[in-house]
């Protein structure tokens, strides 16, 4: 007999994008309740030249992308603390597909719940994965899932359309 532990703690790389916010809300549905901790991550490309001459202020500069992480997250973290699920925050710097990896080590997480792609929207045609999911897809030593809209979508509407019909049941 085949048994398999729910992860107990995930990791939920979130960028502010709809994706991003779509593999939130799946991870809720799949996890919430069953003991589950998550972890919130935004990861912050490394700052460019012009962000370097203008500011010249390496601090100000550093303590400016945390501040724009933890708005990135705000909504992520209300959904989550909504639940009433335990919730881990960090807005670090770097490489996102490289950090998301590992951080999700660091934190010692059995699962990666990310949407299939970020802000930037660029996806494979064929896959409909952007670039950062799919590098962590095919480097992570743990399991990873990846949330793509129209499967969201659908689910949302799949859980409205049940809602009508109970209401609607005598």
């Amino acid at each position: 007999m085949n048994t398999t532990t729910p992860p107990s703690k995930i990791l939920l790389p979130v960028d502010g994008s709809a994706p991003s916010l779509a593999a939130v809300q799946h991870a809720l549905r799949s996890f919430a309740g069953g003991g589950a901790s998550f972890v919130l991550v935004n990861v912050q490309e490394a700052a460019s030249l012009y962000e370097v001459v203008v500011t010249h202020d390496a601090e100000r500069l550093a303590a400016l992308k945390r501040e724009a992480g933890a708005d990135l997250l705000r909504e992520a973290e209300a959904l989550l603390a909504a639940a009433g699920d335990e919730i881990e925050i960090e807005v670090a710097g770097g490489v996102p597909e490289h950090l998301i990896l590992e951080l999700a080590e660091n934190y010692g997480c059995d699962a990666i719940v990310m949407g299939a792609t970020g802000q930037d929207h660029a996806a494979d045609s064929a896959s409909g994965v952007g670039p950062v999911a799919r590098a962590v897809l095919e480097h992570s030593a743990i399991p990873v899932t990846i949330v793509r809209m129209a499967s969201a979508a659908a689910e949302g509407a799949e859980d409205n359309a049940e809602n009508t019909s109970a209401q609607e049941s005598p």
